[in-house]
Formats: C-alpha cells, sequence, structure tokens
C-alpha cells in the first residue's frame, strides 16, 4: 500500500480506531505544526519525490526511537524503492510521512495512534511483497456447477508491518475482506490436490435460502470513500470523466468540516460508527429541487473552471449563468416545507453563528459547495499564506490554491 494522503488517513483511522475525519485532522495539525514529526498533512497525495530517498535513513532511525515500532524499523531494508517514490505523481504536497524528528514522550494516545500509522504505512514501502497462494476450482454435479476457492499467505512481506496484528499475523489463515468480514473466496485455507478432469463424490448438499441485503449503512470511512469517488454516483459519462479527474467533493481539508457541519446541524447522526440521516435532513433534501441534491453541478462546475484556468472560458459568464439557474431554482415551485421541518429550519439558522465566528473556512466550503469555496477563497488563502512564511511547505500549498 502508498503512503497516505489525508482521506486515506482519515478512513483508515476510522475503520481501526472509530477516529472522526475531523479529529484524524485535528490530530495531523497538531503532531504537524506542534511536535513536528510529520510531514503537511492536508494533502491529496499518495506519492513521495525522490529527492526524499536522501532522508530515508534519518526518517527510519526516527520511527526506531519509537519503541512500538523499534522491531519494525530495524526490519526495514532501506536500499528498497517502492512505487511509491514516482516524481510524476507528486504535486504541490507529497505523501503524509514522518519526519526526522522522534516524537516526543508526551503525546496523546490519539496522536501517538495516528502517529504509528502513518510510520507504518512509510515502513512498509520497505518490506518485501505479500505473496499469497490461490487455489480456485470448479465442478460439475449433475448438470450444475459449483466452484470453491482458497487462499493462503506465503510470504506475510509488508503485511506484518500495516496488520493491526503486526508481526503475529500468522501464515495461511483467511485474508479479511476491507469491512472486517471474511471474503467468500478466504473462507477455505486450503484445498486437496486436484487434477483437471479428476471425478469426485458428492457426498452431502444444502440448499441456503438467503434474501438480498440493502446497502450497508455509511461509516465515516465509507462517506469519505464515497465523495472521493463520487463519480460512481453520476449517470453521464462526460460529467462522471470530469469528477474522476478532480477531488470529488469537497477538497482534503474541506470535507471533515462538511460532515462534522451536517452533524451539528442535526441533518445526520452517529450511531456508533454508523452515519444515519435524520427526519430532518432527508425531508429538507426531499423538498430541495432536483439540481441542487445531485453531484452533476458540482462537476458542470469543475468543468467551467478547468476551463477558466486554461483561459478557455469568462469568469463573467460563469458566474452571469450561475446567477441565472440560482434565479430559476428559486423560482420553482416546491413542495411546501412540513411545519416542524420548517421549525427545526428557523432554529438552526438562529443558532448559525455569524460570519468570522466559525472555524475558519468552514462556512465558505460547506455552505457554498466547493466550486464556490475555489471561487471565494483566493483572498483567503493569499492572506494565510503570506502569515505563514515559516512553514514553506504550508504557504507553497496555499500561494498555489490561490492562483487556482
Amino acid at each position: 500500500p502508498l503512503p497516505f494522503s489525508l482521506s486515506a488517513l482519515q478512513m483508515e483511522a476510522n475503520k481501526r480506531f472509530s477516529l472522526s475525519a475531523q479529529q484524524v485532522l485535528d490530530t495531523c495539525q497538531g503532531l504537524y505544526e506542534r511536535h513536528q514529526v510529520i510531514t503537511y498533512p492536508r494533502s491529496d497525495c499518495r506519492y513521495l519525490p525522490k529527492e526524499h530517498l536522501s532522508q530515508v535513513p534519518e526518517v527510519l532511525a526516527a520511527i526506531g526511537r519509537v519503541s512500538a515500532l523499534s522491531e519494525a524499523a530495524q526490519g526495514a531494508d532501506a536500499a528498497k524503492v517502492s512505487r511509491a517514490w514516482n516524481d510524476k505523481q507528486v504535486g504541490a504536497h507529497h505523501a503524509i510521512i514522518p519526519t526526522g524528528k522522534t516524537p516526543p514522550a508526551g503525546l496523546s494516545a490519539t496522536e501517538q495512534k495516528v502517529y504509528e500509522l502513518i510510520a507504518r504505512f512509510y515502513l512498509a514501502q520497505f518490506y518485501p511483497d505479500l505473496i499469497t497462494f490461490h487455489t480456485h476450482v470448479t465442478c460439475e454435479v449433475e448438470g450444475g456447477v459449483f466452484k470453491a476457492s482458497a487462499k493462503q499467505v506465503k510470504q506475510l512481506g509488508w503485511k506484518q508491518v500495516t496488520d493491526s496484528r503486526g508481526a503475529n499475523a500468522q501464515l495461511g489463515g483467511s485474508q479479511r475482506g476491507q469491512d472486517g468480514e471474511d471474503t467468500e473466496e478466504a473462507e477455505l485455507t486450503q484445498l486437496p490436490p486436484l487434477r483437471v478432469g479428476q471425478a469426485l463424490l458428492c457426498d452431502s448438499a444444502e440448499v441456503l435460502i438467503k434474501q438480498t441485503q440493502p446497502p450497508k449503512h455509511f461509516t465515516e470511512a465509507t462517506l469519505l470513500a464515497a465523495m472521493t469517488g463520487i463519480a460512481r454516483f453520476i449517470e453521464d459519462a462526460e460529467l462522471k470523466s470530469v469528477l474522476r479527474e478532480t477531488d470529488g467533493l469537497g477538497t482534503e481539508a474541506t470535507r471533515a468540516g462538511m460532515i462534522e457541519l451536517l452533524l451539528r446541524r442535526g441533518f445526520i447522526r452517529r450511531q456508533g460508527k454508523v452515519i444515519n440521516a435524520t427526519e430532518l435532513g432527508t425531508t429538507f433534501i426531499g423538498v430541495l429541487p432536483t439540481p441542487v441534491v445531485k453531484p452533476d453541478m458540482t462537476a458542470r462546475w469543475e468543468r467551467e473552471l478547468s476551463l477558466m484556468a486554461a483561459k478557455s472560458a469568462n469568469y463573467e459568464v460563469f458566474m452571469a449563468d450561475m446567477q441565472r439557474a440560482l434565479d430559476q431554482l428559486l423560482e420553482d415551485k416546491r413542495a411546501p416545507l412540513p411545519t416542524h421541518v420548517s421549525q427545526q429550519l428557523a432554529v438552526l439558522g438562529a443558532q448559525t453563528p455569524s460570519k468570522g465566528k466559525g472555524r475558519k473556512g468552514t462556512r465558505k466550503t460547506t455552505t457554498r459547495g466547493k466550486a464556490g469555496a475555489r471561487a471565494t477563497k483566493t483572498s483567503t488563502t493569499a492572506k494565510r499564506a503570506s502569515s505563514s512564511s515559516g512553514r514553506s511547505s504550508r504557504s507553497g500549498s496555499r500561494r498555489s490554491s490561490a492562483a487556482k
């Protein structure tokens, strides 16, 4: 596996530690700004520049001074160059990795977990491949086709570092799916030696009657995955390709804030690991015009922004078209809101903080959508960049975002 981008880290930390996206972002900011033990965290890249290969011994030494990681760091082959080192894939930032600074003893429990997770996926780059042995068997019994499969781990490789069980992971065990459940192909760890055309005796049979299951509820990890891979929810082929080339809904830095804002406003709620829409949320979505609640609008805005960046489209024309579309949406007849929903929304409106009192950037990025955020954050981004000259990577990122 590649080192982490912010979204990938948020997904993995949610699966392993049940941390929210906002908790991971806040923790990473502390590890980066206060402790300086990881690189810039708001990155959407999972690759590393080759010039950083010279820093590998220093980073491995820093990781090795963490007791929980010392054995894994000693087993790393510093001369190994994985596919993560790819200059062509690196943009304004590279993947999130540890720095050459040793983590202090005073890290909180959450900071330790997140740091170790980042470090483990960095260490994985210097371990051998994971090698598995797959067996697939197809049999015909009375005209019916039956299949069996098995999977054995022959060499743990990098998995002994990234697996939550660490080096205690056993060879030959079945693999587990991403949702933590055994996959159908991994129910068996071994099949007997067989040859093609061999006759077998079926000594028993069982018919299982099952019902199809609805899609699983979102967890924070799967919701983030859906936001980054929003293209799969679009039917229009051209718009789908546009969103495949972009960040999806939101950016690495804003997705956590979007989720938290929806939670604060009562449109969604957490129930254990699961995230569900509330009655307020579903009712509100139900009465909004269709174009507003579909990701197609984001894709169209992204396409226009890309054309503007290439100097093939005009900003004033884009804004005029958007204004006309907004006026039309407001004029369209819509179903009236139920009284109790209107009352809840009125309460929410009264509780909404005035401009500038909330978290920086949250108001604009969450209420105006991704395209609107990009169009409005130029001045604030430039201001932040100029006030952060002490952090070259941060200021460089913000300048590039402002230019964008």
